[in-house]
């Protein structure tokens, strides 16, 4: 065999070769070792693919002793031959005729031969992508962040890289990291009060929560847009859907009211999911095996599964008269739990459904009021086994009634009068939604706690690594 340079071939390409080679190199780092008196056995891993390669090390091979007593998890460069595989449920291994040990792995390796619970991978997050879970997540997370991208992009959506510091609230919720310069211990005083105009920005700053209300800005002159970046929530919530750190996808609409909002939102979720059951198939397989029986099903039902619409005052009369003991009682006013979400689409609709025209007491002073004075335009996508997976509406385009609606919610005029501008030069009806792409990771892979799709999750108490 040659011992000139060979350039590395990634393992997914190995395995789907159409013939054998007579020399190929590959990289990547060892999942198990098997040694007999006469051969032996590595299984390496590139994180290319689920699958790993059979690497067969026979005696003969210069270097044989050291190669096998290779531990798990060392990083290995492996010359040789592919040749078809004698065992089952492979096509093809390499019989090795040079491995380079580039990093070797010593006995106290973390993630051995055997199964981790997911808490106890969450403690080694710098070492959980080389796990199957967690190299089929991650995976799954990269090829639908290039989903996204492409679904807006064939629709002619311009792409918005909105602020990260910002000093508004879109929310209004008061749960905004704080960015500032001032001296903790000593920070400049006004009337007894901190003196934010001495800070950086000259004001009160904070990380956002979303990118909507910049987006809106761009919508009025792009017409189509969409905004996807990290947005963060100082909210103290130790849920498994809740992280203080996370990524947004986010279009804004110009000439759009809440219809076309709700069959942008139907159509950008029964893309992705196609897109994944397409594209990520033996990650997804892997998922329905073990994380949850009868993912692919329920992904495959929602692909070509009719979208319902139903009113908020429906669906509460609906829950109402279900006979159902909620935790949670039902009434018209209240916001709807994840308990009465569910129910609505797992025993009402029995599939997806919207739900629009929230009270406008619980919902964003930015949702258009309908003409009941009662209502917002609002929607949200519910979807089974997970409940609310996309959020929007129709914005506020009139500057009468935004200047009433901030009042309500006692946001001062002055603090956004940019955005009121818009509804000043050349307003229009539009409209826009957010989804949380943890979220989508979620309902996609099955995996139920929201610190397990994202790299280096960031919770209350909790910025390691």
């Amino acid at each position: 065999m040659t011992t000139t340079f060979l350039p590395r071939t990634r393992i997914k390409d190995a395995l789907a070769a159409d013939s054998e080679q007579p020399a190929i190199c590959v990289k990547g780092w060892v999942r198990t070792l098997r040694r007999s008196k006469e051969v032996a056995f590595l299984a390496l891993n590139d994180g290319s693919c689920f699958a790993s390669i059979q690497i067969v090390l026979e005696p003969s091979m210069a270097g044989f002793e050291e190669a096998a007593r290779l531990g798990t998890g060392a990083c290995v460069s492996v010359v040789g031959a592919l040749v078809p595989s004698p065992a089952s449920g492979q096509r093809w291994e390499i019989q090795a005729a040079r491995v380079e040990i580039l990093g070797d792995a010593d006995e106290e390796y973390p993630l051995q031969k055997k199964r981790h619970s997911l808490e106890y991978l969450r403690t080694i997050a710098h070492l959980r992508p080389r796990s199957n879970t967690f190299g089929a997540v991650f995976r799954v997370r990269s090829a639908l962040s290039f989903a996204i991208h492409q679904f807006f992009r064939e629709r002619g959506f311009l792409y918005v890289h909105t602020p990260i510091i910002t000093a508004n609230d879109c929310e209004g919720a008061g749960e905004m990291f704080r960015v500032t310069t001032l001296d903790p211990l000593k920070p400049p005083l006004k009337e007894g009060k901190v003196d934010w105009s001495e800070d950086f920005f000259g004001e009160k700053a904070g990380l956002t929560v979303s990118g909507q209300l910049q987006g809106e800005l761009f919508a009025t002159a792009f017409a189509d847009i969409y905004t996807f970046g990290p947005t963060f929530r100082a909210e103290n919530s130790h849920t498994s859907r809740h992280a203080s750190e996370f990524w947004m996808i986010e279009p804004e609409m110009a000439f759009c009211d809440l219809a076309g909002d709700c069959a942008l939102a139907e159509e950008f979720l029964r893309y992705l999911v196609t897109f994944a059951l397409n594209e990520c198939g033996e990650d997804l397989a892997f998922f329905d095996e073990r994380i949850e029986k009868g993912l692919l099903a329920k992904l495959e039902a929602l692909a070509r599964a009719r979208f319902e619409r139903m009113g908020y005052t429906e669906a509460v009369a609906r829950l109402q008269r279900s006979g159902q003991p909620f935790e949670f009682p039902v009434e018209w006013g209240c916001d709807l739990q994840s308990e009465h979400e569910r129910y609505l689409t797992e025993k009402v609709v029995g599939g997806p459904v919207f739900v629009t025209d929230y009270p406008a007491a619980i919902k964003a002073f930015y949702m258009r009021l309908n003409e009941d004075g009662k209502t917002v335009a609002a929607m949200d996508l519910l979807v089974p086994r997970v409940g609310e997976i996309i959020g929007g509406s129709q914005r506020e385009d009139r500057h009468d009634v935004l200047l009433q609606r901030m009042a309500a919610w006692k946001i001062a005029p002055e603090s956004l009068p940019w955005y009121l501008d818009i509804r000043r030069w050349g307003s229009c009806p539009h409209a826009g939604f957010g989804l949380g792409f943890e979220r989508l990771i979620m309902y996609l892979t099955g995996m139920e706690n929201i610190r397990d799709v994202i790299p280096f999750p960031r919770t209350p108490g909790n910025a390691k690594f």
